[in-house]
Order: structure tokens, then sequence, then C-alpha cells
């Protein structure tokens, strides 16, 4: 565990325009596919619409309750009120007073150990998760190699 150093602090509320679509499973080569066609159509949706986001992307995930399926959720930061139709969701993520943080270098498709060491810090530190993951993009140059994304995971002490 010594690669990793995983830090705990307060995330705060942010207003975002998102589109979700199903994936497969949690998989990462599942879910990647899903995710960046998803950004694809965020980004010229937010175009036509006039919006720039103001932050970096937030991915996040939610069951479909079919015990198989996973809703993604792709989202960018943005300075609008939700009055208007887009073609697109405007919604609020909450503040979380308590997040597990974990830096992942490189492609998504190949983050299953980070979320591993992240998940085995959580439980050996006497938390437990308390609420859906998010992927925070803070690097995103064309070389994949060069990606950095903040995994983070809401936690509570045990």
């Amino acid at each position: 565990m010594s690669e990793y150093e995983v830090v705990v602090k307060p995330v705060p509320a942010v207003r975002v325009a998102e589109l979700t679509g199903m994936a497969a499973s949690m998989e990462p080569l599942s879910i990647g596919p899903v995710v960046r066609g998803l950004y694809e159509r965020l980004g010229e949706h937010l175009g036509h619409a006039g919006l720039v986001p103001v932050g970096p992307a937030i991915a996040y995930y939610e069951d479909a309750g079919d015990g198989e399926n996973v809703v993604v959720h792709a989202a960018l930061p943005i300075d609008a009120e939700p009055e208007r139709e887009y073609e697109f969701v405007i919604v609020d993520l909450p503040t979380e007073a308590q997040v597990a943080t974990l830096l992942h270098k490189g492609s998504m498709d190949h983050c299953l150990q980070t979320y591993e060491a992240l998940a085995r810090w959580i439980e050996e530190a006497g938390y437990r998760t308390a609420g859906p993951r998010r992927e925070v993009t803070l690097a995103c140059p064309e070389d994949v190699a060069g990606w950095i994304t903040e995994l983070q995971a809401p936690v509570t002490k045990i």
C-alpha cells in the first residue's frame, strides 16, 4: 500500500450538466465506451447551449436495480440555472462531509487495482462507504498514460 496515498477530505456540492447511459457491469472495459460516448455527446450539447464547463469532469455510477447493469453518469460542472430545457439534465451533486480519495494515474481501463487499494484502506482505517463513488478527471491529455483521476468514496467511521 506504500505506493498509494489516501486522503480524507470534504467535497463541496457542485452543479453539473449530465447525461446517463447503461453499462453491462462495473468492469472498466464495460463502462469505458459508455462514459466516453456520453462525454462526447455532453460536450456537443453544452456547445449548442452556449455553456462552458467550469470544472473537471465527474463520473459516478449506480446499480440499475436489476442485479447486473450499471447506470453511468457523465457530468461536467456548469454555472447555469436549471430553468431551461436542455438536451441534458442539470443536477446538484451533494456536499460530502468525508470522502476517501486516491489518485489513479493512466487509463481508467486499468483502474481496478487502484479501486481495490482504496477499498482495502477504507476497511483497514475503520470506515465504511456511505454513498456513490465519484471519479474526478484532473488531467486528460491525449496520451492516456498522462491521465490523472481522483477516485472519491464517501465514507463514515464505523
